[in-house]
């Protein structure tokens, strides 16, 4: 009998953990393999370097490991940079952008002109995958007027938008080519106008035009927080019901989020993520590891588990 020698030994040895991380991917690999993951991409993740590499490396693992993979995008802070630039004023209301004519050829300029192309390229480094489109495009999206809300009175925000339509032929199509579909979060309304659409609400409402298996939405925050900010422990799951009593007390700033995971679920979609966008790798973190890291929801009649993943 030959015996390896002692180096050898060790080299293998060391190398056994990653192995074991391959295995515990195992059942999520065959579980999820052809599904479609609808992934919001945004927050912090969006301007650091090193973190816009991960991601386009993650999003790549997953068309490799037989998903998949969606991204709609939007892009506050290269708006807001753009703007400033230009001397043009930024302001919100209720969290909600104030879109004029001329902020909205800024916002469609930086999104199908800078940060998808970024994107796009930053995915195809891997090879031929990601295709870049917006919602105007094959009328994939359609809006009507948003208005917000202030003081129980409806203000005019302008050229801000809410879907009232998917048209998902053109993606599916990619998706059956073995694209990587990447969407800037812009619709042409039913007047004619072109409109500026919450990221968080487009990727969802894809989501269910698609039969999506996962909604996953990367934010700045670790997942939703049980008591902010009288405590920092975040929900690992909770239900479609018990988000639904939470929404009236959620942030601004959260809220479009996890409305849009409650409408995903209620919709269709297996299950909706909220992952803290500043880790490297947490898709795959969330995706392939038992314990998982952010917040799930499930739909009210799935059974509680344990893990990353229901």
């Amino acid at each position: 009998m030959q015996i390896a020698p002692k180096g050898e030994q060790a080299r293998n040895n060391t190398a056994l953990p990653k192995a074991m991380t391959l295995i515990e991917a195992l059942p999520w690999l065959e579980r999820f393999h052809g599904k479609t993951v609808v992934i919001k991409f945004g927050g912090n993740a969006m301007v650091d370097d090193s973190l816009k590499s991960a991601f386009a490396q993650d999003v790549v693992f997953l068309r490799y490991a037989g998903l998949h993979p969606v991204v709609v995008h939007g892009g506050g802070p290269q708006i807001s940079a753009q703007l400033d630039r230009l001397g043009l004023e930024s302001s919100f209301t209720n969290g909600l952008r104030v879109t004029t004519p001329e902020t909205m050829d800024v916002v469609r300029m930086v999104l199908a002109g800078q940060v998808q192309r970024e994107l796009v390229g930053l995915l195809n480094e891997h090879g031929p995958f990601a295709v870049g489109m917006t919602g105007e495009d094959a009328h994939t999206m359609t809006a009507v007027k948003r208005y917000a809300v202030v003081d129980g009175e409806q203000v005019d925000i302008g050229l801000v938008g809410d879907i009232v339509n998917i048209e998902a032929g053109a993606v599916k199509a990619m998706i059956a080519d073995g694209r990587i579909p990447v969407i800037s979060s812009i619709a042409r309304g039913t007047d004619g106008h072109v409109y500026n659409i919450n990221a968080d609400t487009a990727a969802s409402a894809l989501a269910v035009a698609l039969g999506a298996e996962m909604l996953v939405v990367l934010t700045d925050v670790e997942g939703l927080y049980k008591d902010w900010p009288e405590s920092d422990d975040v929900i690992s799951q909770l239900s479609a019901s018990e988000l639904e009593e939470l929404l009236p007390e959620l942030a601004s700033g959260m809220l479009p989020k996890m409305e849009g995971c409650l409408r995903a679920v209620r919709s269709g979609v297996g299950t909706a993520r909220v992952l803290d966008g500043r880790v490297q790798h947490s898709l795959l973190l969330e995706i392939f590891t038992d314990e998982g890291i952010g917040t799930m929801v499930v739909p009210d009649d799935e059974t509680t588990v344990t893990g990353g993943l229901a």
